[in-house]
């Protein structure tokens, strides 16, 4: 026995500590910023090398971040754990969105797009991302993260935005904001399956998410102040209004419970999922509050605030604002590792 006790002991010393849950955020202005999720403080701040990161993804094994950078029509892929640099992929103009699916990263590029960081009016509110009326296709490109090289492109829409996966694995989901469109393609041959006009529900799809159960969707439409709800075969069920500019969106890991981000309100919506009942506004107090993710444990979630520079502790079960953590440069996105699910990820 003692013998065995010594063995297990052993091992144990062998493999180290358990790793500290982290956060990871791109600040448009900086690189990523890394945050111990136990003492909520900022133990290291990440050169990413290129400039305008905004979205961040994680890999299954959590060996790698990447970020899709504006500025530089690149991704950066980093060794997670040392932060240095691996490699850079360079994937088309204007990548803005990632979804990291096994291996691969699918990431919306906006040849349409302007380019330029949001614009703000302190008066008037607005907060906008870049609005444009040209319709050129976008690009879904898709990037294998070992190999640090771009494999193919899904043509979606134009200004094409958030980027899902269907149940099985099969099929890639993406929302196109210029045309009001949401498109269903098939993920390795990138073959258009289906297209879903939103304009007789709202205006500009942008987030979109899975329920965790598997049995619907959901997609924000930030222009018209709600969000849509679609079955398996993506059909459209319901329509639910929302405050003003939502975008972020997604389940808790149950998927008992939506979470929608409306900017313009500073409100962290929370419903229910069986007939998308309001259960709470949560005031946030933030300037261009867009991405949010769970933690590992699922008892807080972190909500990046662009135009304030700061990351909002939310408990998730007391649905309150508990705290701030400062984040400078325009923060955009947040993923956690251990992976958990929130607006840029997921932990299938």
């Amino acid at each position: 026995m003692k013998l065995l006790i010594g063995i297990i002991f052993l091992a144990l010393v062998s493999c180290g500590s358990p790793e500290t849950p982290k956060a990871y955020v791109t600040s448009q202005k900086g690189g990523i910023t890394v945050i111990d999720l136990t003492t909520k403080e900022v133990i290291n701040e990440i050169d990413i090398q290129s400039s305008g990161p905004r979205g961040i993804g994680v890999s299954n094994d959590g060996k790698y971040l990447v970020t899709a950078n504006k500025d530089d029509a690149n991704l950066t892929i980093i060794d997670r754990v040392s932060g240095k640099v691996v490699s850079q992929v360079e994937v088309g103009k204007n990548p803005e969105f990632i979804r990291v699916f096994n291996d691969l990263v699918f990431v919306s590029t906006e040849p349409a797009s302007t380019g330029k960081p949001p614009a703000q009016n302190e008066h008037e509110g607005k907060d906008d991302d870049d609005d444009d009326d040209d319709k050129t296709p976008a690009q879904i490109a898709v990037v294998d993260i070992k190999q640090g090289k771009k494999l193919r492109e899904i043509e979606g829409g134009p200004e094409t935005e958030g980027i899902e996966f269907n149940q099985d694995g099969t099929k890639v989901i993406v929302t196109n904001e210029a045309d009001n469109t949401i498109t269903i393609h098939d993920l390795n041959s990138g073959e258009l399956l289906k297209t879903l006009d939103v304009k007789p529900f709202g205006d500009r799809p942008r987030g979109i998410k899975m329920s965790p159960k598997g049995n619907l969707y959901v997609s924000t439409l930030e222009h018209s102040d709600n969000f849509i709800v679609l079955d398996q075969d993506f059909n459209h069920q319901k329509t639910i209004a929302t405050g003003s500019n939502p975008y972020g969106v997604s389940f808790d890991s149950t998927g008992d419970r939506l979470f929608v981000a409306s900017s313009k309100s500073k409100l962290l919506e929370v419903f229910e999922t069986e007939n998308f009942t309001k259960i709470k506004d949560i005031p946030l107090d933030g300037k261009r509050c867009w991405h949010f993710s769970f933690t590992p444990d699922n008892n807080e979630l972190l909500m990046a605030c662009g135009r304030s520079d700061e990351l909002k502790v939310i408990d998730t079960n007391k649905l309150e604002v508990t705290g701030s953590i400062s984040v400078q440069g325009i923060p955009w996105g947040v993923v956690t590792y251990p992976k958990a699910i929130g607006s840029l990820d997921d932990v299938r």
